[in-house]
């Protein structure tokens, strides 16, 4: 047995000492590895004598130096292997690959270099161990107990048990998508971003819409501020718009966040309530912040609950900076205008769909998208320089106050497309990181309080969430730009990065890399000039705190206002301290006293004395209306695509109507399903068969956007007689929505008590089944009108 010990050293010895021998008769000449040592130790000390000192050191000090820094010193390398890890990076195996090519990092690039598909190929182990048992764990005999030996169980479950990392403390329950934004036109003289660079620039993005306060597995139609946020993959690095669908915030200063989100979080007692503000804790820290008034109009309002993602508008918040090659620079609203109009849902609507589907804003995006019926969106900028905005009645630098329309116009800058949907949630959705701090050169940040601990806080809870400081490597994160610096190590680290050198500045790599300089792809702050005292505090016009919450409430229409009315209501009758009631109604005594009066009627209280304000004679608004606040000034441009139609069906149902009203509404763009008491075949009266994809059952009105009652006495009868369908009109009809009656479908409209004599009210079509063509284009108009508000107040 001795002998068999090491029987590989005197084969390596042979094969050395013949490899010399080869040598010395001067057949192949052989470089030993001495000889490689020595060669590199050369060319090493050749590299960094050509950087006898640090030339640019003197150029570090000085204002002027400052805003105009120099490109690092650098020397070319005489061979890319003299900075090699190892001298060995070219003799590799096919786990190695070959030497890596000049100035690349393959970890970033297109998804495909990630994408697994495993068609044809056998179950492994995540060593890559063939399985040849997936069903049953390693047991010493049949019924004995399981062996701590099956390292294929223990992994399997191991796994498993670590599949769910830390959902985000807001913003937790999202949806997100793949796209491109394109640019109108160059911007170059507002900003060297690169989205903006030159004409129909095109620049892939990755947007994520969520809810704030509810946690991950909470329902999608909760009231709630909507989060949009959008990362763009710019060639210059990646570039994370964050925003909101609201372009206001409850806060003013960082400093007040972790109280906000603990106030509208579940009151940590119970945990209750989940995904809702309507709970005393919420109330009570709002009430006694009065700039969080201006926002609680706009939660209030409908866009709390919009119809869908592809139907809300977004905005970045805050005030940023864009900057010019020149280094001139210009502040920057974003906005983004959805190309398929603004739209909502209605409270009762929003109610019944959360236990309908929970999922259905993530749905809904979706399948648009699934369908090839692609969401886009218009980005709009509001551009205005540091004079306009000193004399602006409000700070622009507020995050509580927006910027009115008529006072500066928005300019349309480009439009972006949704085109693809994720291969994978968790992969991608789940684990895409955005982050405020993430920008590009041409784009800076103003001096927002808010907007400062933001850029603090998400990297910080993105290092907490995803594992590590190397977030940035998750493929889904990484930029198309190409990345090199001198961070290495941490969690999950996926670059390999060669060579001995990790510092800057040096001579051993030839000084790289180097820092860009003052050119236009290198990032230089704005140089904004301080001369201030440091001091915790906010300026004055940050007093002001009621203005734009009238303005908003002005700008809304009488349906609006009176949705607006009765969130205010219903959100404070959940309330159970009644003095935290009536310090919010003194509050809202500021915005409007008709708004507190009627929420304070409908919670039967008496209307307080107006709550006393922190700024007492503040400067007079520039606007008292805007048009543009109000969702009704975005009705879309995208008519009824996409728009649900429910054709409520049954036996003996009338087919050439039902199928001609298909055929035009399918050529409009909308998705029509044909809903019966059950889902299967259904026979027409003349015999040709129609199958229901939906019933009554599992997916109620409140789904749709519109119905169609048949013609057909059959049919009918048959439908009058169960308990769904008068539930179907009445929800479709009190949520003023579209509804087409055929034939003997008006029987039906009466059944339900919508009729008689309702006939005459808008959104409410009667046709013959012979005159279904004379209709249609009245009734796809009705549609896109998308809701139907006179009946509502008709109502009241």
């Amino acid at each position: 047995m001795a002998s068999n010990k090491n029987p590989d050293q005197s084969s390596r010895k042979k094969g050395k000492d013949d490899s010399s021998v080869t040598a010395a008769q001067g057949n192949s000449p052989a470089l030993k590895t001495n000889d490689i040592v020595a060669e590199q130790a050369k060319a090493s000390e050749n590299l960094v004598a050509a950087m006898p000192y640090n030339s640019t050191k003197a150029l570090e000090y000085g204002y002027d130096n400052a805003i105009a820094p120099i490109a690092g010193i650098t020397v070319e390398l005489p061979s890319i292997a003299l900075t090699a890890s190892t001298a060995t990076e070219d003799t590799g195996t096919a786990k190695t690959g070959s030497a890596v090519r000049p100035g690349t990092n393959p970890t970033v690039a297109s998804l495909n270099r990630v994408r697994v598909d495993a068609s044809a190929r056998p179950l492994t182990t995540n060593q890559g161990v063939q399985i040849s048992d997936n069903q049953n764990s390693l047991k010493a005999g049949l019924r004995g107990p399981t062996l701590l030996e099956d390292f294929i169980l223990r992994e399997k479950i191991t796994h498993f048990d670590h599949e769910r990392i830390a959902e985000r403390i807001v913003h937790a329950r999202g949806s997100g998508a793949h796209g491109y934004f394109k640019a109108y036109d160059a911007l170059t003289q507002y900003t060297s971003a690169a989205p903006f660079a030159e004409q129909s620039k095109i620049t892939p993005v990755f947007v994520r819409f969520s809810t704030v306060a509810g946690e991950r597995g909470s329902k999608d139609t909760a009231r709630d501020v909507r989060g949009f946020a959008v990362k763009f993959y710019t060639d210059q690095g990646n570039w994370d718009l964050v925003g909101n669908n609201m372009p206001v915030f409850f806060i003013q200063d960082a400093m007040k966040f972790p109280d906000l989100v603990h106030a509208v979080k579940p009151e940590p007692h119970h945990g209750m309530p989940q995904a809702a503000s309507a709970h005393d804790t919420f109330w009570d820290f709002v009430s006694l912040m009065p700039e969080s008034t201006h926002m609680l109009m706009w939660l209030m309002s409908d866009r709390a609950i919009p119809r869908s993602y592809r139907m809300m508008q977004g905005f970045g918040v805050h005030t940023f900076r864009l900057i010019n090659e020149q280094g001139e620079s210009v502040f920057c609203k974003f906005h983004w205008k959805p190309l398929q109009g603004t739209h909502a849902l209605l409270w009762d609507e929003a109610v019944k769909i959360s236990g309908a589907d929970p999922d259905f804003h993530r749905r809904d995006l979706w399948e648009a998208i699934e369908s090839g019926e692609f969401p886009e969106w218009e980005l709009g900028l509001q551009l205005f320089t540091e004079q306009q905005a000193d004399g602006f009645s409000f700070d622009v630098l507020d995050a509580t106050k927006l910027i009115p329309e008529e006072l500066v116009p928005v300019l349309p800058v480009g439009r972006m497309v949704l085109n693809r949907n994720p291969d994978n949630f968790f992969a991608e959705t789940e684990q895409v990181a955005f982050c405020t701090a993430h920008i590009i050169p041409g784009i800076d940040f103003s001096n927002d309080p808010l907007l400062a601990g933001r850029i603090h806080s998400y990297v910080d809870t993105q290092i907490t969430r995803l594992g590590g400081a190397n977030f940035h490597e998750i493929p889904i994160n990484s930029p198309l730009a190409s990345v090199q610096n001198n961070q290495r190590d941490g969690m999950h680290r996926q670059a390999i990065n060669r060579g001995r050198v990790a510092y800057e500045p040096n001579s051993l790599a030839g000084g790289c890399p180097f820092q860009t300089g003052a050119s236009p792809a290198g990032f230089v702050s704005f140089p904004e000039r301080m001369t201030e005292d440091k001091v915790r505090g906010k300026a004055q016009k940050f007093a002001e705190h009621y203005q734009q919450a009238t303005l908003f409430l002005n700008s809304q229409t009488a349906i609006e206002k009176a949705h607006i009315t009765d969130a205010f209501r219903f959100e404070l009758s959940k309330v159970a301290v009644p003095a935290i009631r009536r310090r919010m109604l003194s509050s809202l005594m500021n915005v409007s006293a008709e708004l507190a009066a009627d929420v304070a009627a409908g919670l039967g209280m008496a209307v307080p004395d107006a709550m006393p304000k922190a700024l007492l004679e503040p400067q007079q608004p520039e606007v008292t209306k805007s048009v543009a606040l109000s969702m009704m000034a975005l009705p879309g441009e995208c008519g009824i695509r996409t728009r649900q139609i429910a054709v409520l069906v049954e036996e003996g149902v009338h087919h050439a109507s039902i199928a001609s009203l298909y055929r035009a509404l399918a050529e409009a763009g909308a998705v029509v399903h044909f809903v019966g008491p059950r889902i299967g075949i259904f026979t027409s009266s003349s015999g040709e068969n129609i199958e229901a994809d939906k019933s009554m059952e599992n997916s109620p009105a409140v789904l749709f956007d519109a119905l169609v009652l048949p013609d057909g006495n059959k049919a009918v009868m048959a439908l009058a007689g169960n308990a769904h369908t008068a539930d179907f009109i009445k929800n479709t009809y009190q949520h003023c929505k579209t509804i087409l009656a055929l034939g003997d479908g008006r029987e039906l409209l009466e059944m339900a008590g919508v009729g008689p004599g309702m006939a005459e009210d808008q959104g409410i079509l009667l046709a013959d089944s012979a005159n279904t063509v004379g209709v249609i284009t009245a009734f796809i108009d009705a549609i896109a009108a998308h809701r139907h508000p006179s009946r509502a107040l008709a109502t009241q």
